[in-house]
């Protein structure tokens, strides 16, 4: 976890216990109290106003099919807020713990701390606390050539590493060590230089989750309208191996997350 995150998600745990819905924060912990189920959520009691609606998607990991199957109306339960609205009094929160890096909050140049989760001939997988585990490319983890990345590590090794480049769409975080080791000079002239990376932009639309769909729906708020976006954006072309490499990391990404 980066310092910056790290300062965030402290100042998102106070000391002292909500009063108001203007306490409330993005990941904050609270405890409450069920007092309603619904088909699609259950209401909480987080004692501090207006209830806090937990969508059905949000009472856990596994699939639930019925919010009674999870929730009786009097439990006390531990959740998280996931978004508040204190001009419309609306609270979202979560029973899931919410991720230490969400991909809103990383941006290109952010330096973490992570964990070494597997080591391949292409490179290593590092755990930042992210959804999915960021790539070091094996011309990224040392000034000096690496010809396999066990020379430099070890799986379960805590590392820092500097933020390349993202994509949500694809699902990928690239991740560089070489740039927060300082140069030796006499790798000055042996090293290879970094790749640059670069990634389609995304002008995504940011429509309503379920949950907030929920909370729409049980407060009488009517939904937008879905906006239509034409054209097809333009893709950036490399060099052919740069297209194959691209490839064979996709594909193994897309095999991690399947497994």
């Amino acid at each position: 976890m980066s310092e910056e995150n790290a300062e965030a998600m402290e100042s998102a745990a106070p000391e002292v216990t909500p009063t108001s819905i203007n306490d409330l924060k993005p990941k904050m912990q609270l405890k409450g109290t069920v007092n309603r189920l619904e088909l699609y959520g259950a209401f909480i009691d987080l004692g501090i106003g207006p209830n806090a609606l937990i969508h059905i998607s949000q009472l856990g990991k596994e699939h639930v099919n019925r919010v009674a199957d999870v929730l009786n109306v009097g439990d006390e339960v531990t959740v998280w807020v996931d978004k508040v609205d204190p001009q419309r009094e609306q609270i979202m929160v979560s029973m899931i713990p919410p991720l230490d890096v969400e991909w809103n909050e990383l941006d290109k140049g952010q330096v973490y701390t992570g964990s070494v989760k597997r080591l391949e001939n292409f490179g290593a997988f590092i755990d930042i606390g992210a959804e999915r585990e960021g790539l070091v490319h094996i011309s990224e983890l040392s000034h000096n050539y690496v010809k396999h990345p066990s020379e430099v590590l070890t799986v379960g090794d805590e590392v820092q590493v500097q933020v390349l480049g993202f994509s949500k769409r694809k699902r990928r975080i690239d991740l560089s060590i070489k740039n927060l080791l300082e140069k030796p000079e006499s790798a000055a002239n042996e090293a290879t230089p970094a790749e640059v990376y670069e990634y389609e932009e995304e002008f995504e639309e940011e429509m309503p989750t379920a949950m907030e769909f929920a909370l729409r729906q049980a407060m009488g708020d009517s939904m937008p309208d879905r906006k239509k976006h034409g054209g097809k954006k333009k893709r950036k072309r490399g060099k052919r191996n740069r297209e194959q490499q691209e490839d064979i990391l996709s594909r193994t990404l897309q095999v991690q997350h399947n497994g």
